[in-house]
């Protein structure tokens, strides 16, 4: 059989693998050393025919490949996404590996096929072209890899033959002298073909990966490293030498991320095998700061691979990586990203907690139980160590959640953890004990609910039914183990308030099915334990934490659920005893008249309240009427401290709150829907009192409660069932309104003074993130109530004004509100962000007419003008909002000629610099509607005698401009809002020269017509600050031209269909 025909075939597949729809041509080469065949070997492009040639030499054949120019640009199969592309790259790999496999007894070392396919992958993997370059430098590093496992049998073959040599060698003369020279020509083949196959390696590895490695094509790259590392594991006596591992150090400091981790998957299969390890040693010390710093990697995968490296590298020896970076490495249990975190943990668990006991000399009378316990002390000594010493003593949920898959033994292990707190004989300090009860409620936490963490991303939202099983399973054991202990552990810490607020939460994780929720001893116990804490504290951890325990405990479905609800009414039952008692003393004459001692006792009891109403519905003991009479008139004078109307106040919108959210199942009648309403606003009113008490404190709590409270009226009003009744309609009166509105005003759009900034300035920067913090929180909820109805729309035109001003602060929440508030009513939103622009420029206006002293809070004309651009830009789709722009132009054109009446006094209109404003939403406008808009406009000036000459009447010109501005979609005027100087001749729809006389339009010729508005060029000048301009006055570049157009224009000829201007020139 002919081989020539069969080689071309070949030859043929491998180019169409390439994706090349073009044709190959072969011709024969009588010597690889002619020169004149090296001379054609080119690869050019010819314009004229729009093809592209290769030729190249594949001896004995010399290969010309024509193809399309824009081959390289087209999705060649290896690139191709979904199922198919897969398909190709594992069916490709394989069928190079199984040509090799099939040619490795005789075809592959008879210089002819290997010789040829070597030459046609080296000189395609060269080519400029992605598809041949990318296919073929695959397909030459697989055929290295295929020859490399060659290689190796030939290898095996050696190996055995030289053994059964020398067994050969031992017996008789006789029988051993041609059997040997046997063997030893055997051995020679061996050796020759193993050599002419690793010459064939060589000479891939020279022509393809010196030259593919650092390929432009980050997939390239990766091919490379990846096969790299395969050749250094598996012929590691050739490979895996400092002149190959050079390149995969290089390669880690990769720009594309996917390269970066195919060389550290690989660095973790060299090290994973102990045999390689000491030809690594160099590679290790050269290249182990960069893997350090790859911990930190931006790309997560990358991160978490490395990691495992080093831990690899750490396993494997004990002297690469110093103190300085087990340091920094043991810092990553802290990080955000779970599955790194979670790798580094078991760096942590191995170095650090694998401590062993130290050796005493009464270990022989120590039973085996007792080594296990000192033997997890220890441990637990370690973590505690390197806990304090990381200098991050908040994060100890954090650190149990990365140990949660290594250290599951010792953060379970309940019972030892709970003998380290009751035993004074275990050897831990105080600080040290806190810390072990944060850990003990950190694993409880972790064992009940899950790794699901906030601030930490990559662990898995859907458990499996196993680990769902093992969680119920880990559920039960702690409930078994810690219902009995608990009651103890709260009586020994129950004078520290920071560890009792720890341990409250404990409970709040027991499984109801245990077989201790049926002990009502240990229940009892519980709750006396539970009880006499809250007697003793009342810090806000403390008291929130026991509040939600009660609240856990008192759920549905529990067996100590009626133990729980009788505990918990008897200490409500008490405390409102206490406070009736404390205020029946306290309150005479409408007057409170405390003594210090008592009322600290009210505020202790107040917020005891106030901890339990927040989770627990307290209605059955009246708190809202017990504490109203707490709000007097005037609080300001003869009323309760601010500590305790603070307390108060929280008490009764709590009270509100469960009234509202109970309502379905409490109002049965209308008696009781009044009863409700007339609450609700005694509430207000007493609210209202408070907004405009000396003390900030109260009068912030005064504030949310009562957006609280309107806000959760207004939902079960929107939610309630007509089928049953519902809460009656209120609406809060105009001077609570105005005083929510003042409030915002004054507390939150503050403008700090230079004594203020100074002060700012000296103390910490967490003080003022609190500030700010609270001060969004008050923007947002009185946000909440325009947004969701409670109060009109337009009161948001007051907020609105301090966009510009305070757009770093707290222009998210106002961009959020104009967005929700169009998507309620897109209409009355846009009327809303007009009155807010002309509510400034009124403003303004007056405060520059008065000619007095400039008010702080009135802002300039460019800064009005940029609101209005802002406000332009919140307009996405110009159809969807086409009524509300046409809408803003209308209202606008109305509120400058509406109301005026032209006398030889008062030629212009005072607002007519309003349109300079209004000009800022030209470019919104559909070309149909800017012509409706301009016909809208001269029938507003048509009765009014308009002389374009004068200065006065220039933002007329300027907004008209801007309507004519449709040839090319641009607006003439678009630039100014950022008060740059533009030439005039590329602004002004008419001539810059100056014009003289006046002629109508019938007598100017048609050359003498400007058709079109010419696109605007921008003239990046110096930026000119006209921010104290009188708002009447035109724009800078406006200033001192003079046109004479004719006033029919602005009058009468509507009929411009086209946008031209009739100027005389």
């Amino acid at each position: 059989m002919d081989r020539d025909p069969s080689l071309l075939d070949l030859i043929s597949f491998f180019i169409q693998c390439c994706g090349c729809k073009g044709a190959v041509t072969a011709e024969m080469c009588q010597s690889k050393e002619d020169k004149d065949v090296r001379s054609k070997m080119v690869e050019e492009l010819d314009e004229a025919s729009g093809l592209q040639y290769k030729r190249f030499l594949a001896f004995p054949w010399i290969l010309t490949v024509t193809w399309p120019m824009d081959a390289d640009s087209a999705e060649y199969p290896l690139v191709q996404s979904g199922p198919s592309g897969r398909w190709f790259h594992s069916e490709f790999c394989d069928f190079v590996s199984v040509l090799v496999a099939q040619c490795q007894h005789s075809v592959l070392f008879d210089s002819y096929l290997m010789n040829s396919l070597i030459s046609l992958l080296t000189e395609l993997s060269n080519s400029y072209v992605r598809a041949f370059r990318h296919t073929c430098t695959l397909a030459a590093v697989k055929l290295l890899s295929s020859l490399l496992s060659v290689a190796l049998s030939l290898s095996v073959g050696i190996e055995n033959s030289q053994k059964l040599y020398n067994v050969q060698r031992t017996k008789t003369v006789r029988q051993k002298t041609q059997q040997l020279e046997r063997m030893q020509k055997k051995i020679s083949e061996l050796q020759e073909k193993r050599a002419e196959v690793e010459s064939m390696m060589d000479v891939i590895f020279k022509g393809v990966f010196l030259k593919r490695y650092r390929d432009m094509l980050p997939e390239i790259r990766s091919v490379c490293m990846e096969e790299l590392g395969l050749w250094m594991k598996l012929y590691s006596s050739t490979f895996l030498n400092d002149s190959y591992l050079k390149y995969m150090g290089w390669m880690l400091h990769d720009k594309v991320p996917d390269v970066r981790l195919k060389c550290v998957l690989a660095l973790q299969g060299l090290f994973g095998d102990p045999v390689l390890l000491p030809k690594l040693d160099l590679f290790t010390s050269r290249f182990k700061n960069r893997l350090i710093s790859m911990v930190l990697d931006k790309d997560n995968e990358v991160a978490v691979q490395t990691m495992k490296l080093l831990v690899l590298i750490s396993r494997a020896t004990d002297d690469v990586l110093t103190s300085e970076d087990y340091k920094q490495l043991l810092q990553v249990v802290y990080a955000s990203h779970r599955p790194l975190a979670a790798t580094a943990g078991e760096l942590l668990y191995s170095r650090i907690l694998s401590a062993v006991a130290p050796t005493s000399e009464n270990q022989g009378e120590r039973n085996e139980e007792d080594e296990q316990r000192q033997q997890k002390f220890v441990r637990l000594k370690a973590l505690l160590q390197f806990y304090q010493q990381s200098e991050l003593h908040k994060h100890v949920v954090y650190l149990v959640d990365s140990l949660w898959d290594c250290g599951g033994s010792l953060l379970k292990d309940w019972p030892t953890l709970t003998t380290a707190l009751l035993q004074n004989s275990s050897g831990f300090t105080l600080a040290e004990q806190a810390v072990i009860v944060e850990i003990l409620v950190a694993s409880v936490r972790q064992a009940a609910e899950g790794p699901a963490l906030v601030g930490r991303s990559g662990a898995k939202k859907i458990m499996n039914s196993r680990e769902k099983k093992i969680q119920a399973e880990d559920c039960l054991k702690l409930t078994e183990h810690l219902f009995s202990v608990f009651p103890k552990l709260l009586s020994k810490f129950s004078c520290s308030g920071d560890t009792v607020a720890s341990l409250m939460r404990i409970p709040q994780y027991f499984h109801p099915d245990s077989q201790e929720a049926k002990n009502t001893q240990l229940v009892s116990s519980l709750m006396t334990e539970m009880a006499a804490v809250l007697d003793l504290h009342s810090s806000p951890a403390v008291l929130e934490a026991a509040a939600r325990t009660y609240l856990s405990l008192c759920g549905d479905g529990a067996a100590w659920a009626a133990t729980a609800g009788a505990s918990r009414d008897s200490l409500v039952q008490r405390w409102v005893d206490q406070l009736t008692e404390l205020m029946g003393g306290s309150l005479r004459g409408g007057c409170f008249s405390a003594e210090e001692d008592e009322t600290r006792q009210i505020v202790t009891t107040l917020k005891k309240l106030r901890a339990f109403h927040n989770c627990h519905d307290l209605s059955r003991w009246s708190v809202f009427d017990l504490l109203s009479p707490l709000l007097t008139e005037d609080c300001n004078l003869g009323g309760a401290p601010p500590e305790v109307l603070e307390e108060v106040l929280q008490c009764m919108s709590f009270a509100m709150l469960w009234s509202l959210s109970t309502s379905s199942e409490t109002l049965t009648c209308r008696e009781k829907a009044m009863a409700q309403r007339l609450q609700l606003r005694l509430f207000c009113e007493r609210s209202y009192r408070c907004l405009s008490h000396c003390n900030h404190s109260v009068k912030n709590q005064a504030f949310f409660g009562v957006c609280d409270v309107l806000l959760a009226h207004s939902y079960h009003l929107q939610v309630w069932d007509p089928t049953c009744l519902g809460p009656l309609l209120y609406t809060p009166s105009p001077k609570l309104q105005r005083a929510l509105l003042a409030f915002v005003c004054m507390h939150v759009f503050v403008v700090p003074d230079s004594d203020s900034q100074s002060r700012i300035s000296e103390s910490s920067e967490v003080e003022r993130l609190e500030e700010l913090h609270r001060r969004r929180n008050q923007l947002a909820a009185y946000c909440k109530l325009i947004v969701y109805g409670v109060l009109e729309m337009s009161t948001a035109a007051e907020l609105y004004t301090y966009y510009m001003k305070h757009y770093s602060d707290f222009g998210d929440i106002i961009k959020e509100t104009i967005y929700r508030t169009r998507q309620t009513d897109k209409i009355e939103s846009t009327r809303t962000l007009v009155l807010c622009l002309q509510q400034l420029f009124v403003q303004l206006k007056r405060e520059q007419e008065s000619g007095g002293r400039a008010h702080s809070g009135v802002q300039t004309f460019t800064c009005i003008k940029e609101l209005a651009r802002r406000f332009a830009l919140t307009f996405g789709d110009l159809v969807k909002f086409r009524e509300c722009l046409v809408m803003i132009h209308r209202n606008g054109v109305e509120f400058v000629f509406q109301e005026f009446r032209q006398t030889p006094d008062n030629a212009t209109p005072p607002y007519l610099s309003y349109l300079t404003i209004l000009s800022e939403f030209s470019n919104k406008l559909l070309k149909p509607d800017k012509k409706t808009v301009l016909s809208y406009l001269q029938k507003h000036t048509a009765e009014h005698i308009i002389d374009l000459r004068e200065e006065c009447w220039q933002p007329l010109i300027y907004y008209r401009a801007s309507l004519l501005a449709v040839a090319e979609m641009e607006d003439a005027v678009s630039y100014v809002s950022s008060d740059r100087r533009l030439y005039l001749h590329s602004r002004s729809p008419v001539s810059k020269q100056k014009l003289e006389g006046y002629k109508s339009p019938s007598q100017v010729r048609p050359t003498e017509q400007v058709a079109k508005v010419n696109k605007p060029s921008i003239s990046h000048s110096p930026q000119v600050t006209v921010g104290d301009m009188d708002p009447s006055s035109v724009p800078p570049e406006l200033h001192g031209k003079s046109f004479n157009i004719a006033s029919t224009v602005l009058g009468n000829n509507s009929d411009s269909d086209d946008g031209s201007v009739d100027v005389e020139l």
